[in-house]
């Protein structure tokens, strides 16, 4: 499903070698772990999928869906108890691996590319609750899939990093600020990469970026920071292993970072189920006592309304796409 290129320019196997090593073995889990994973059984559901969009959108107190895999372009909204199909008069095309979350600046969700049926996409569009609006802005990140994106509410603006481009991995930083879009060029950055994960930490007031897939087709393990002017890489005591595509949020009840699932790419594809939590200084892995099944590309996003962490469907290691439903609480 996803637009795989297999890159060795620019990057020798001892940079990829120093980065992927960088960080300890995993050790030990967290002493405070208290919230577990709960399946969800609602009465209506969007349709299994792997690489949706999704946000919370405060302006209506719902988690947002739109598109995946499947060549769908429906929108879903959650409300804590169900799915509800929204029938906008207007709508971005299908795709699968966009970027979305929620400007709280404008009160809307944000949504920039993604891979389309034919291509890749480079468009903006807005969602205010009701229906969605392309935007035309003077200046765009060049067309991808799999950017790492998140609100930063220090800022002010939707940050996103990197991504599939046309022709290879892209390293780019940019940022929204409701009308366009800004290339940064900070001091530091990651390499370059695709499917990492991102959220915003309001404990620490920062982006945090985690792992992605390597130009040699490797998978990173790394920890990044964005304070709003540059990217600061973090050297944890523990660390999850390599992956790409995990889903990743923000838990305002625990004032943690909670990454689920994803999957490691070198030789055969290994899905990954488990469940970490970032403090602002190191990972610690949780072992609730239940949780979703391995997966790749499970998109999941704080609801306040509900205090919980939702994830909804992904990619099954038997190629097939899930289509349940999970809260973190």
């Amino acid at each position: 499903m996803k637009l795989r290129r297999i890159l060795t320019a620019g990057v020798t196997a001892l940079a990829a070698s120093a980065v992927l090593g960088t960080v300890p073995p995993v050790v030990q889990a967290s002493s405070a772990a208290a919230a577990t994973w709960t399946r969800q059984h609602p009465a209506s559901s969007p349709p299994g999928r792997e690489e949706a969009a999704l946000a919370y959108d405060a302006a209506t107190g719902t988690v947002v869906l739109f598109g995946g895999s499947g060549d769908v372009s429906d929108t879903w909204t959650w409300n804590g108890t169900t799915w509800t199909q929204q029938h906008p008069a207007i709508s971005p095309p299908s795709r699968v691996g966009a970027a979305m979350a929620y400007d709280a600046a404008t009160g809307t969700v944000v949504l920039f590319g993604g891979l389309g049926s034919s291509s890749l996409l480079g468009d903006t569009w807005t969602w205010n609750g009701t229906t969605w609006t392309q935007h035309h802005p003077a200046t765009s990140p060049p067309a991808r899939q799999g950017a790492a994106v998140a609100y930063d509410a220090a800022t002010g603006t939707v940050v996103l990093f990197g991504g599939f481009g046309s022709s290879s991995l892209l390293g780019d930083t940019w940022t929204w600020n409701g009308t366009t879009w800004t290339q940064q060029h900070p001091a530091a950055s990651p390499l370059i990469r695709g499917y990492p994960a991102a959220a915003y930490d309001a404990a620490t007031g920062s982006v945090v970026l985690f792992g992605g897939e390597h130009p040699d087709g490797a998978n990173f393990r790394d920890t990044w920071t964005w304070d709003g002017a540059t990217w600061t890489q973090q050297h944890p005591a523990t660390s999850p292993r390599a992956r790409q595509s995990a889903g990743m949020a923000y838990d305002a009840a625990t004032g943690t970072v909670v990454l689920f699932g994803g999957f490691n790419s070198r030789n055969t594809p290994y899905y990954l189920a488990d469940t970490w939590t970032w403090d602002g200084a190191t990972w610690a892995k949780q072992y609730p006592a239940a949780h979703p099944s391995a997966r790749s590309g499970p998109p999941m996003a704080y609801s306040a309304a509900t205090g919980t962490v939702v994830l909804f469907g992904g990619g099954a290691p038997d190629g097939g796409v899930l289509g349940d439903t999970w809260t973190w609480g």
